[in-house]
């Protein structure tokens, strides 16, 4: 039961005021709700997640990344002054957009890029110019999407923590979705009696991401259900707490909004979906139901994509059986990251140093390669596990250069960090794991693709002093246009001060 236990917090006595309209479709909304948790519970039941197994990470290496030839790779060092940089395929970009945009729907569709995946302002702009919204996650995202030219009315927010210039945002035309119940209570205050219209985002009980097959348990990319702090928890939602919050300061609740993980299992997302319509019903002011994003994409060859119109065309039919019940044709939004960029981008980097620890004494050793990039640009690894298809170039650049060779190695990055592993146990970021490659060789070039999301917007950039990557932008015909400049190391430590004398 998704029920709350009675050790839950005590609420204040907002909770328990009583109300008559409301109060009667939140009852109502939670007996279906309820319902529908007990008619689908299978659905939850976790499924089996593909992750990627030593056998197919031992097929024969590439000689190409998902878009990088050995010359195109070189054109990118060349353009961006050296490795390592991080370079996207604006055709890849192009084909994600357009499945997005077909997202199955019944009376409305509104796509929005969850900029915290990629927040360059040339990714912004192009979807911008394909007619995709933004969903930002802080205040500063908000303010950086409008400096890249996004109009205000084009970006919602759903953030853990409501910035202090809300009202400000809020009046040029941002759409915010208040994430918990103090956050609606400062909106309110700020807005009270003027039916300012508002979103609510909600915690629907259950989560699904990543490597977890858990929808109650805590994980790193799970933002759904009791381990949760994302959201107003859905009880709160239809016991009338949230109802009483919102009549008792006019505001206008115009768009339900949910989001169970990155990377969640597809079907657990569906049945979510259909289960968030629930929550449209407690007030017949929404408009909109934003169902979020964390469509799976897969990096590695045995880790499937999520194909959007599979899992949204159920969802659509749901659309229209709650208008034929309610009388209401709701929009649909939903807010990619992962999908729309992560295998548009990678990492492309140089072998600088090559270790090795093997012994003939001893099976434990192993060698090293030492890239010039690591978690100070891709992250993931050294986070959660995730595991990244690594491709080894011919430093020359040259395709006829590609050597038959292959090694099995651990390849790491360049931080004075033992966490700095880039090809980690599946899940497990604290075990390496072998991974066999093209044989490289000092000089080398090794293009780890899939980093498009979650990669140089997450990032542990300057550690060590390492400066910020460059970004470039590869066309169809092979054009590569630089979109980010190398930061110059003396902007890492600008803005330090110094003590007056006699401090120390």
């Amino acid at each position: 039961s998704a029920l709350r236990s009675s050790s839950s917090p005590t609420l204040s006595s907002h909770t328990y005021i009583s109300i008559n309209l409301s109060n009667m479709k939140a009852s109502r909304a939670s007996l279906a709700i309820l319902m529908a948790i007990a008619s689908s519970a299978s659905a939850f039941a976790p499924t089996k997640f593909n992750t990627p197994s030593s056998t197919l990470l031992r097929a024969t290496p590439a000689t190409s990344s998902n878009f990088l030839t050995p010359e195109l790779a070189q054109s990118c060092i060349d353009v961006a002054g050296g490795t390592p940089l991080y370079a996207y395929s604006l055709d890849s970009l192009a084909k994600s957009a357009d499945a997005c945009l077909a997202f199955p729907n019944a009376y409305g569709l509104t796509v929005r890029y969850a900029m915290k995946a990629c927040p360059n302002g040339t990714i912004l702009k192009y979807f911008l110019s394909r007619g995709i919204c933004i969903d930002a996650s802080s205040g500063y995202e908000v303010r950086r999407a409008m400096d890249m030219g996004v109009p205000a009315e084009k970006i919602s927010l759903s953030s853990q923590e409501l910035p202090t210039d809300f009202e400000e945002l809020v009046k040029l035309g941002v759409k915010i979705n208040c994430c918990s119940i103090s956050q609606l209570e400062r909106f309110g205050k700020a807005f009270a009696n003027t039916s300012q219209k508002v979103g609510v985002r909600v915690n629907p009980g259950v989560g699904s991401g990543g490597f977890s097959s858990s929808t109650t348990g805590f994980s790193k990319t799970n933002v759904g259900g009791p381990s949760s702090s994302f959201g107003i928890w859905h009880e709160f939602v239809t016991d009338g707490t949230v109802p009483a919050i919102v009549e008792k300061y006019g505001l206008e609740v115009e768009r339900i909004h949910t989001h169970i993980g990155s990377g969640s299992d597809p079907a657990i997302w569906q049945q979510t979906a259909k289960l968030s319509l629930s929550f449209c019903a407690i007030w017949d002011t929404v408009t909109s139901l934003n169902l979020g994003g964390g469509y799976k994409v897969g990096r590695n060859p045995d880790e499937k994509t999520t194909d959007l119109i599979e899992i949204g065309s159920p969802v659509a039919d749901a659309f229209k059986d709650f208008a034929k019940e309610h009388g209401r044709e709701l929009k649909m939004e939903i807010e990619p990251g992962t999908y729309l960029v992560a295998n548009a981008g990678a990492l492309v980097t140089k072998i600088q140093d090559k270790v090795s620890t093997k012994s003939s004494s001893s099976d434990d050793g192993h060698i090293f390669l030492k890239m010039d990039a690591g978690m100070t640009d891709v992250l993931r690894p050294s986070l959660y596990g995730a595991i990244h298809p690594i491709t080894i170039l011919p430093g020359s650049g040259k395709s006829e250069d590609i050597g038959t060779d292959v090694e099995s190695v651990v390849v790491v990055g360049h931080c004075c960090e033992s966490g700095d592993l880039m090809t980690p146990k599946p899940g497990e970021p604290e075990a390496l794991e072998e991974r066999p490659l093209r044989t490289a060789e000092l000089g080398d070039i090794a293009v780890m693709d899939g980093s498009g999301a979650y990669c140089a917007g997450m990032s542990t950039k300057n550690y060590n002093s390492f400066p910020e990557s460059p970004e470039v932008l590869v066309t169809a015909d092979g054009e590569v246009h630089l979109i980010r400049k190398r930061q110059d190391p003396k902007q890492i430590y600008e803005n330090e001060c110094d003590v007056p004398d006699g401090v120390f």
